[in-house]
């Protein structure tokens, strides 16, 4: 299997929380957005030079969850969604980008994968990432989940990014779902891409 994991240095992307900040905005306004930043404990936005400790980012998707938990979902699948447009814009080469389009999903698939396994430290921190077939994903002790219980999947910002660079670079068929998480007690987060055939 393949394996990004990065348990030591509990560094994450500072886009979960720079992507999320403009959708909150959007939802309610600079005090809605400073509300669910000081309720972190965070009162700045991260630089987009490098990575972040991974502990801010998390009690900022947390305070959301906690302020509004009934909002929280789609701000944070909104925030994903913007966190997969910013990985098309600036990390993926427009001739990689080129390449997965043209060939067959079937090969396109688990060549994303592996560059998402390679990368995976950058949105999974010292969580342990893993590959666990052509079209699903597992991250072990989440860290943005990490301690939080729920009766339902929390990871919306994640399957957000999957189905977003998926659904761009492999079938713009497929949806991502949380099959398991961390937040409700199981041992991963689980993410499986399904096509949505009509």
């Amino acid at each position: 299997m393949l394996d990004g994991t990065n348990r030591t240095s509990g560094l994450i992307g500072p886009n979960a929380i720079l992507q999320l900040l403009p959708v909150l905005e959007q939802a309610g306004g600079a005090q809605f957005r400073d509300q669910v930043m000081a309720a972190a404990g965070v009162f700045e936005p991260p630089s987009d030079a490098g990575m972040m400790d991974e502990a801010p980012a998390a009690r900022v998707h947390q305070a959301l969850r906690t302020i509004d938990p009934e909002l929280a979902p789609s701000l944070a699948w909104a925030a994903g969604e913007r966190t997969a447009r910013y990985i098309l814009a600036k990390r993926i080469p427009n001739a990689a980008q080129v390449l997965l389009r043209i060939l067959p999903a079937a090969l396109s698939g688990p060549l994303l994968a592996k560059a998402i396994a390679k990368h995976a430290w950058t949105f999974s921190g010292s969580g342990e990432f893993r590959v666990a077939g052509p079209l699903s994903f597992e991250i072990a002790d989440n860290p943005i989940v990490r301690g939080e219980p729920s009766a339902t999947p929390l990871c919306h910002w994640h399957s957000a990014v999957f189905e977003g660079l998926f659904r761009a670079l492999v079938d713009d068929r497929l949806r991502c779902t949380e099959d398991t998480c961390c937040a409700t007690g199981a041992d991963a987060c689980r993410f499986s891409l399904r096509r949505d055939d009509p």
